[in-house]
């Protein structure tokens, strides 16, 4: 998989089959940013790359930025769902990371992208400003469902902090996913983060039960 998208630079030129698929294309693309930079990189630099006319790029994405954060909305769902199907007697801040957790599972074949994914997003300045509005949206989905649990007001303090804190513990977590030198797994990493967080937290959002979860 990921030898075919290295090489696909000169798919149009050589007569190569046309990459028909968001997920080929998103892997074509990352290829050209690891060689060129994302900044260098144009649309038309990767629709050519991929056999295909703009037009037909942007039926893919409907942007350069848009194609790195690829299915993110679709994403967004399964950890709302993660949240809505968390057992109610669980703490609310041990639902949040369990939840956050397995929303950050991959297949072992899916973490290379993932990560070459956050890197660009995380790493590029001309992407920070979309990524500000795309974590509102995550931040969105952890105050909702402190403010249920809670019954307090989605704008009020205590859900917000919530929102808040756990997105900082989830960006740190991949800032040191990616910085390691170690093959730490996402998901310990997250975890270990979460679990710090849940000890603070707790006890705002569940003074009864915080020390209850494992």
């Amino acid at each position: 998989m990921t030898t075919d998208s290295g090489r696909r630079g000169g798919a149009a030129a050589m007569g190569r089959p046309r990459v028909t698929s968001r997920a080929a294309l998103e892997r074509l693309a990352f290829a050209l940013f690891a060689r060129q930079g994302f900044d260098a990189t144009t649309v038309d630099d990767i629709a050519a790359a991929a056999g295909i006319g703009r037009r037909t790029f942007f039926r893919y994405f409907a942007s350069k930025n848009d194609l790195v954060w690829g299915d993110f909305e679709d994403h967004l769902q399964m950890l709302r769902r993660l949240l809505e199907e968390a057992d109610p007697a669980l703490p609310a801040m041990e639902a949040i990371r369990r939840a956050v957790v397995e929303f950050n599972r991959f297949d072992p074949d899916e973490v290379p992208w993932h990560r070459q994914r956050m890197r660009l997003i995380l790493e590029v300045p001309t992407l920070h400003a979309d990524a500000t509005l795309r974590y509102a949206s995550w931040r969105e989905i952890i105050t909702g469902f402190v403010a249920r649990r809670t019954g307090l007001p989605a704008a009020s303090t205590v859900p917000r902090l919530a929102g808040n804190v756990v997105l900082a513990a989830a960006v740190s977590a991949y800032e040191q996913w990616l910085s390691a030198e170690d093959g730490a797994a996402l998901a310990d990493l997250l975890d270990e983060t979460l679990r710090q967080v849940t000890a603070g937290l707790g006890a705002v959002l569940d003074p009864a039960g915080a020390a209850s979860g494992s």
